[in-house]
C-alpha cells in the first residue's frame, strides 16, 4: 500500500459491486425513479505530481455502472483523485460523458478509512462547471460524496447530485449508493 497517497492508499485496485440504488429525475419529470445497479471502479496509482511546492499523489479513476439485467452501461466517469498531504485536503476530480466536470474536496487525515467530499456551483476552488443544456434544464448546485472503506476489500459510498430544474420548485437530490469489494 502507498502511504504517499495518505486516505486514498485503500482504493488502489479494481473494485466491483451489484449493490448499487440510483434514485434521479423520473423522465417525465416529476418525482424520482429509483433503480438498481451493478458497478466496476479502477483505481491506478499516477505517481507524484508536483505543483511547485504542492506535492501531489495520486489515483487515474474510471468508473462504470449498469442497471441490473442490462448489457449497455447507464453511466460512466473518467478522471483523477488526490492527496495533498501538505494541507490534509483529499480532491476526486472527475469528468462525466453528458458534459459536467466536477472537482470535490474535503479536509481529512491520512490515515482516515472514512471521509466526505464537497464541491459547489461558483466556487472557484471546489466547483461544477456543466454544458449549456444541462445548464438550463439540469443545473448541478452543489455535488457531495461519503466515502468509507469498512474493512479491507469493501468500499461503501453516498453520494447526492443536488439539481435544480426549471419544472420544480424545490432542489432534487440524485442520489447513487453502493457497496462494492475489491476483485484485484
Amino acid at each position: 500500500m502507498n502511504r504517499d497517497l495518505g486516505p486514498l492508499a485503500g482504493l488502489e485496485g479494481v473494485w466491483e459491486g451489484d449493490h448499487g440504488k440510483d434514485s434521479a429525475p423520473n423522465p417525465g419529470r416529476t418525482g424520482s425513479a429509483t433503480s438498481d445497479y451493478r458497478e466496476r471502479m479502477v483505481f491506478a496509482p499516477t505517481g507524484l505530481v508536483e505543483n511547485h511546492e504542492q506535492r501531489l499523489f495520486g489515483l487515474r479513476y474510471s468508473t462504470t455502472a449498469w442497471r441490473l439485467g442490462a448489457d449497455e452501461p447507464f453511466h460512466e466517469e473518467l478522471g483523477y483523485w488526490l492527496w495533498d498531504g501538505g494541507t490534509s485536503q483529499a480532491m476526486r476530480c472527475f469528468m462525466v460523458p453528458r458534459g459536467v466536470t466536477i472537482l470535490a474536496g474535503g479536509t481529512t487525515t491520512a490515515d482516515a478509512t472514512s471521509f466526505e467530499l464537497a464541491a459547489e456551483l461558483g466556487s472557484p476552488t471546489y466547483g461544477i462547471c456543466s454544458n449549456p443544456f444541462l445548464d438550463e434544464k439540469f443545473k448541478t448546485v452543489r455535488y457531495e460524496l461519503k466515502l468509507e472503506l469498512r474493512d479491507p476489500g469493501t468500499l461503501h459510498y453516498w453520494e447526492d447530485t443536488v439539481l435544480q430544474m426549471p419544472e420544480v420548485s424545490e432542489l432534487f437530490h440524485h442520489t447513487d449508493e453502493n457497496t462494492l469489494t475489491k476483485v484485484s
